[in-house]
């Protein structure tokens, strides 16, 4: 089988999409499907999965849970009314609201990263949680903890300047090798059996594979809870 194609990596706007089914299995007393193209997001990169419905000719499929392996996307759930064939044409449908909170987490995280890199504070971006359970990003670096509360507004007052830019965000495909032209950072760890996008939010590139607004405005404000260090580990926990 051809790998899954990932439509969200195309468009992240798009919540519904015409797709083939490939393959049908159970896994752990749950059914595993497998399509030839998804709108649907699998977890990863911090960020959770999407959540939906994918309707068929005869029958339903509730997408409890998307996992992605070995350049495959797990649509993992139940089935209502008939099964599903193999070959058939189905549509995907995304859940709307989920996404739209996942996204709005996921783009304030990067709006942090912007603030950290505006105020010069020269802290190497590292990993990312991005559930509504309570979101934060980290680095590593350091910082005179007797200025944290100054710094701490700070970071929220220049990320929320840059929401209300409204900055539009827009996609680039390019090999990872290029990708220092247009971000300031760029991991060792971007996985390499997906393909190598940027997300721009204006003129700031983001090596990313997750789902984002449209328009930084679309986050609402950006509140900077906490932040914490550890040895070197910075981590600022944030909300939306």
């Amino acid at each position: 089988m051809q790998p899954t194609k990932l439509l969200y990596l195309e468009d992240f706007t798009l919540l519904e999409s015409p797709s083939r089914v490939l393959d049908i299995a159970e896994e752990n007393g749950k059914t595993v499907l497998i399509l030839d193209q998804t709108v649907f997001y699998p977890q990863g990169g911090g960020q959770p999965f999407d959540t939906g419905i994918i309707t068929g000719n005869d029958g339903s499929f509730t997408v409890e849970e998307v996992r992605f392996s070995d350049g495959f996307v797990k649509h993992i759930g139940e089935f209502t009314g008939k099964d599903f064939q193999i070959s058939e044409t189905v549509h995907c449908f995304v859940e709307q609201r989920r996404r739209s909170i996942n996204s709005r987490i996921h783009s304030a995280g990067h709006v942090i990263d912007m603030a950290v890199h505006a105020l010069k504070l020269n802290w190497i971006p590292g990993k990312g949680y991005h559930f509504p359970d309570g979101p934060y990003v980290e680095y590593s670096g350091t910082f005179n903890a007797e200025h944290k509360e100054n710094v701490q507004k700070d970071i929220e007052r220049i990320a929320n300047e840059f929401v209300q830019e409204g900055r539009k965000t827009s996609i680039l495909f390019m090999e990872k090798e290029k990708m220092h032209e247009v971000c300031h950072f760029v991991p060792d760890y971007l996985p390499s059996n997906k393909p190598s996008r940027v997300v721009m939010y204006g003129d700031f590139g983001v090596p990313c594979g997750g789902t984002h607004v449209s328009n930084l405005g679309e986050i609402g404000k950006i509140i900077v809870r906490k932040i914490k260090m550890k040895g070197d580990v910075i981590r600022v926990s944030y909300a939306v």
